[in-house]
């Protein structure tokens, strides 16, 4: 039998993080003893559990190890963490230590060095003085890059449960489709106002169902009254935006009667060729032509947003980033500092953004779909908590609540 020995720190009681993780040990058909418990003794004391870990495939044992990690729970011992320099621009080397969004820690000359920005499926790069650790993405590796392959000297802890937030009540599961939502839009409007007090940015990842529900006006309110300092979206999002303001439609749907209007079908077509007309969004808005929205608000209040674009995108927008690598790494350039996430109606955009953002980052997920809510929680995203609404009614409720 090969055997492993882990360990796990932090509120993993109250968490139910234990028990999940001997689960996972049970389900892979390993045996496991538990060396060593100690539980804390108050409510912000931490406990601690050493667990001996044996299955017959050495492999097998490997694996889930790799697994149990990403519940904060590690190896023991006491060895440095293994570099491997890249021979290949963009080529991680071979048993490259694939990393959480969970905060990390990587042991250099015997000291835990953290991981400076948390991000998933990229790899550890050292810095020349080993004083520091990234992530890199793959694309971004390259050749001599010092790499950390392996497992070994590398730790991550697990996502950390604001005590104080018991109150609030949808936490308590991962998707919330039955709580009163009138309580959870205030709740998450007092997420939002803890995390600007804290000095924290709020991110709002949006997607073309928020114009085509109503809720357009309530995140220009939103973006204008401060609430919102970055936007991410797609070309989508920023057409039907700026098309209800010109030409009153979301799609050729009337955003007042909610019926179609005749020609309507070409709205957002004309709406675009005259935006790359003026060369730009900021430029159209300059020139008078978009008068509103949520674009107009996020040029006046010099917002960042980043537009990402997609294989079936009419035009595109000028704005609009063609290249998905590139618009990933812009992305990655107006993360720092956000500490609500809030992904309204979109899917490809929030899991692309849910791969980008630390699990600390406070992520709320709003959809009529309850498939959809689930997504981000199970491509890894595990701070992700989903609000099963239409998001227009939503929307408005929450620049509502933020006004007062």
């Amino acid at each position: 039998m090969a055997t492993e020995s882990i360990e796990v720190a932090g509120h993993i009681i109250d968490s139910l993080i234990l028990p999940k993780i001997l689960d996972l040990i049970v389900e892979a058909g390993a045996e496991y003893r538990l060396d060593e418990v100690e539980i804390g003794r108050t409510s912000v004391d931490p406990s601690l559990a050493r667990i001996e870990i044996a299955h017959a495939d050495e492999a097998v044992l490997d694996a889930l190890c790799e697994r149990l990690q990403v519940h904060g729970a590690n190896r023991v011992g006491d060895a440095d963490a293994e570099t491997v320099a890249a021979d290949v621009d963009g080529v991680l080397p071979t048993g490259f230590y694939s990393t959480t969004n969970l905060d990390t820690d990587v042991r250099l000359g015997r000291h835990w060095v953290t991981v400076t920005n948390p991000e998933m499926d990229c790899g550890l790069v050292v810095a020349p003085d080993r004083a520091s650790v990234r992530t890199v993405p793959m694309h971004r590796i390259r050749a001599g890059d010092p790499v950390v392959v392996g497992h070994g000297g590398v730790r991550v802890h697990p996502p950390v449960t604001d005590r104080g937030a018991r109150s609030f009540e949808f936490m308590n599961s991962d998707v919330s489709s039955e709580k009163p939502k009138a309580l959870l839009v205030q709740q998450v409007a007092d997420r939002i106002r803890s995390a600007h007090d804290r000095g924290l940015r709020i991110l709002a990842v949006c997607g073309p169902a928020v114009v085509h529900t109503g809720g357009g006006p309530a995140i220009a309110s939103l973006v204008r009254q401060g609430h919102i300092d970055v936007l991410f979206a797609g070309n989508g999002f920023a057409t039907h935006d700026m098309e209800s303001n010109v030409h009153g439609t979301s799609l050729g749907v009337s955003v007042t009667s909610g019926y179609g209007t005749e020609g309507g079908h070409s709205n957002h077509l004309r709406l675009i060729n005259e935006v790359r007309r003026h060369g730009s969004i900021q430029a159209a808005i300059e020139a008078g032509f978009v008068t509103g929205g949520a674009m107009y608000e996020c040029v006046q209040r010099g917002v960042p947003f980043v537009l990402g674009g997609s294989v079936r995108d009419d035009g595109p927008l000028p704005d609009t980033i063609t290249d998905v690598v590139v618009a990933a790494d812009t992305m990655r350039e107006h993360v720092d500092g956000i500490g609500v996430a809030l992904m309204l109606a979109s899917t490809l955009h929030a899991i692309a953004t849910g791969n980008i953002l630390p699990a600390g980052v406070e992520t709320f997920c709003v959809d009529i779909n309850q498939a959809v809510v689930t997504k981000l929680a199970d491509r890894g995203s595990h701070q992700a908590l989903g609000i099963v609404t239409d998001v227009g009614p939503f929307l408005h409720q929450l620049a509502e609540a933020l006004s007062t």
